[in-house]
């Protein structure tokens, strides 16, 4: 399974990376929204994003109504992974299309329980 972790920092993305690398992902990297973005219109299409919300150039909510306009992108899922905890914020990405909303920090164990909800943990870690 393939995964894309979305954030504008090198250090978080190499956290949710390896966490993800843990539980069988390959990872793909994108610093921005229009960064990944450009990866799924050049053709790579993850099985999960994990997405910032906070990014320059573009937003993680900005990029969940992106692909989601997308009738080829449907199938892939989102999850923001962001430090954005009020109701409202987690309502209106839900709103827009996120499958689940993780808040930073988290534990690896809450990453892999949201991707357990999720049915995408490929390889069931003791």
């Amino acid at each position: 399974m393939h995964a894309l972790v979305i954030d504008d920092s090198r250090a978080m993305r190499r956290i949710v990376g390896g966490i993800l690398e843990d539980l069988g992902y390959e990872i793909t990297q994108a610093g921005d929204g229009q960064e990944a973005l450009d990866k799924l219109e050049a053709g790579f299409v993850p099985d999960l994003a994990c997405i910032d919300w906070n990014m320059p150039v573009m937003d993680g909510l900005s990029f969940v109504n992106a692909v989601r306009e997308n009738p080829e992108w449907r199938d892939v899922t989102l999850m923001m992974v962001t430090t954005e905890s009020e109701h409202g914020q987690i309502v209106r990405a839900l709103a827009a299309g996120a499958h689940e909303y993780l808040i930073k920090p988290f534990t690896p164990d809450a990453l892999r329980d949201k991707l357990s909800l999720l049915g995408l943990v490929p390889v069931e870690v003791p």
